[in-house]
């Protein structure tokens, strides 16, 4: 879940907005966040002036499942789209978000409106229900890759299923009544498995899940127990 989103410029907050209905911004307190708008445009600055060790994208809090998320915007210098979320959420999707509120917002009021910005935050508050839109945007298009996700591994599970050769599915049952010792006919530890697995009741494909071995192997046993006449396939 993405918690919190503030716009920061020359270290200093034009928007800061709570995402979350059931958690409080860590950034409540007004002395807070234009404290932590000064420590994280000073950050971007750094990784500007030291270009050759990249940008900083994100921070993990050490004492709590918060995470944050930059996006410095290159149209406009020392200005910083900052996100925090959860453990839950991904990276990649925080990015996303971040990228469409850094269109929207400068769509929206211009570049040349944002770098003479007097100082009055109330100037932007009617972005808060924009980023609303984005955030809602951004989780329906989560949902939906989760869901096409999910679609795609049970269309692979039953073309998997589909695919499983006949005799998978055949039970091998013993045609004598005296009971013999595998070890006399059979040569190979997973052979003496397979044949006592072999109850009448259990598929191929059964006994390969149970001793974890490939379905073709239990098949060749079965088929040695067949030729010295001990079995059948049903």
């Amino acid at each position: 879940m993405i918690r919190d989103l503030i716009i920061i410029k020359d270290g200093v907050p034009l928007l800061a907005k709570n995402l979350s209905n059931s958690q409080k911004s860590i950034f409540s307190k007004q002395d807070d966040l234009i404290l932590v708008s000064g420590f994280f445009s000073a950050l971007n600055s750094f990784s500007d002036h030291f270009q050759n060790l990249g940008s900083i994208s994100e921070l993990k809090l050490s004492n709590s499942n918060v995470k944050l998320s930059f996006l410095n915007d290159s149209n406009i210098r020392n200005m910083v789209y900052m996100a925090t979320y959860d453990e839950n959420s991904n990276g990649g999707d925080v990015k996303r978000f971040l990228k469409s509120v850094s269109q929207g917002f400068v769509k929206r009021f211009g570049i040349d409106q944002i770098i003479k910005w007097n100082g009055r935050r109330e100037l932007f508050e009617a972005f808060e229900d924009v980023v609303d839109n984005f955030l809602e945007d951004n989780d329906k298009r989560i949902e939906t890759y989760s869901n096409n996700k999910a679609n795609q591994l049970f269309k692979s599970e039953i073309e998997i299923k589909d695919n499983i050769p006949d005799y998978y599915n055949y039970v091998p049952y013993f045609k004598i009544s005296t009971k013999i010792n595998p070890e006399h006919y059979l040569t190979g530890e997973f052979s003496y498995k397979v044949f006592n697995q072999i109850n009448g009741i259990k598929s191929i494909y059964q006994i390969a899940d149970a001793l974890k071995i490939d379905e073709e192997r239990v098949y060749a046993i079965c088929k040695n127990l067949i030729k010295f006449g001990f079995i059948s396939l049903s």
